[in-house]
């Protein structure tokens, strides 16, 4: 029947347009036929890439950007208690920058060990550890009594904060369609600068009332909601591949995709499932080296700046003739700017290229924190602090949605997690570099103009980062597990 079907679907010149409709319709039957007699070869890539933003996507934005909202907020936190800190424990302006530093430590030791125990264990559960870590230990910073006891806890802390971001930065990349991924890793980065602001805003009505330590106790409220987290996060479709899990990939790609539905004899195909080698000497191979050397220079001199600022502008502020409460505010604003940076760069970026936008941002970002340092009236001095922030906690953002971009799945959360942590380094400078800086008690505008240059110096770094797209496995190599 089907080769009947087929000779008389053949074109005829000069039939009406009717006709030639229902050749067609003829001719798609046939293939559906044929495609339904073999067994499918179904992209999960390709799937996951067109599919429509649905209530699944909403679930895993939500959840991971709660994630990021606390995370930010435990980080964000010693910026906040540093005056008090100082003048309670009679801290020098090297030793508060020492102390701030414990847990930009922790970040990157972090970053480095949990981005790769994913590729092993699954984003999931990894998740739930580094939830376990910075929002217990930063509950018992409340409890401490002594700088050392403190600078421990913070260490810890560290440890969850730097290790939750590269996996829910994979796993939100991973599921999002591809037309708004960069927007969507945006909006989930962004939690960061709410979280910032959530701990800037609280600063300033309890530590007048309550004391610096009340501020770590709201810490507890993800250690609550880990239930949650673990019911309803999903697991990387990618570790659900390669472990063989196939009613659980099932699931989710169908939650992915609702129209979508599995047949007995589908293969599932993720290109390149499995690399050959440790995952980080991958980051150095297809032509990658440069530009996994320059994204390090990038989160280097980026998480320099958004340190600097977030542990040292308070006090710049308070030294220069502002209230406390004013100086908390900039904070807050530096926060807030943050978030329109994040949200409108990735909607930029997934217009025009990603990196153009991490280019411009980085020049605006040196010029604006140049001129924090001069006398301005109230309503510039905001708008350039809101500029910084949009450029510098917002672009440390965008960066983490180009790093993702940039490699494959199989070695993404490597890759992120190494980049994160390469640029911790930069993150423990910072407040160090602010440290000294008030130590030796430099004119105002010199502080800020050395927490300009590394704006200059990323700028210079990403335009050396190309994106490669990944490369697919023919069908036949791939070893896909049958669902």
């Amino acid at each position: 029947m089907a080769s009947g079907l087929a000779h008389r679907s053949a074109p005829i010149a000069g039939k009406p347009r009717s006709y030639r409709t229902a050749q067609t319709h003829i001719r798609f039957l046939i293939k559906q036929q044929q495609e339904s007699d073999a067994m499918r070869n179904i992209d999960s890539n390709q799937l996951i890439d067109g599919a429509r933003f649905n209530a699944f996507h909403w679930r895993v934005l939500f959840w991971c950007a709660l994630i990021i909202i606390f995370d930010g907020y435990d980080l964000v936190i010693y910026g906040v208690v540093l005056p008090v800190l100082m003048q309670e424990w009679g801290l020098s302006p090297l030793q508060a920058g020492a102390l701030g530093s414990y847990a930009l430590f922790g970040m990157m030791f972090g970053a480095l060990f949990f981005g790769t125990l994913s590729e092993r264990i699954g984003c999931k559960k990894v998740i739930a550890i580094c939830v376990v870590l910075f929002s217990g230990f930063t509950l018992l910073n409340g409890f401490t009594t002594t700088p050392t006891q403190f600078g421990i806890c913070r260490f810890i802390a560290g440890l969850g904060i730097g290790g939750v971001m590269p996996n829910v930065v994979a796993l939100m990349n991973e599921y999002a369609p591809k037309k708004i991924r960069s927007t969507l890793v945006a909006i989930m980065l962004s939690g960061y600068s709410v979280g910032g602001t959530l701990s800037a805003g609280l600063g300033i009505v309890l530590l007048p009332n309550f004391g610096w330590q009340a501020v770590f106790y709201v810490a507890a409220i993800p250690l609550l909601l880990l239930p949650l987290i673990l019911r309803f996060l999903p697991e990387s479709l990618g570790f659900l591949l390669r472990q063989g899990r196939d009613d659980e990939a099932r699931q989710v790609l169908q939650w992915v995709e609702p129209g979508f539905v599995a047949q007995p004899g589908d293969s599932f195909v993720k290109a390149n499932l499995k690399t050959a080698g440790a995952p980080v000497v991958q980051l150095f191979r297809e032509g990658r080296a440069l530009g996994t050397l320059m994204l390090w220079v990038v989160f280097f001199c980026c998480l320099l700046m958004v340190y600097a600022l977030n542990s040292w502008l308070p006090k710049l502020m308070a030294s220069a003739g502002y209230s406390l409460g004013s100086s908390l505010m900039f904070l807050l604003v530096l926060n807030l700017g943050a978030i329109f940076g994040a949200v409108g760069g990735g909607w930029i970026g997934d217009r025009l290229k990603l990196q153009k936008v991490l280019v411009a941002f980085f020049i605006v970002a040196a010029v604006s924190i140049s001129l924090l340092g001069f006398k301005s009236p109230h309503g510039l001095l905001y708008a350039l602090i809101a500029i910084a922030g949009a450029t510098t906690i917002g672009t440390q953002i965008l960066a983490f949605a180009c790093v993702a971009q940039f490699y494959p799945v199989t070695i993404r959360s490597t890759g992120i997690g190494w980049a994160s942590g390469i640029g911790r380094s930069g993150a423990i400078v910072g407040p160090l570099l602010g440290g000294a800086l008030v130590s030796i008690e430099l004119p105002l505008h010199y502080n800020f103009m050395a927490f300009a240059i590394p704006g200059a110096v990323a700028a210079l770094a990403m335009c050396f980062v190309y994106p490669r797209p990944a490369k697919a496995l023919p069908v036949s190599q791939a070893s896909a597990p049958s669902l």
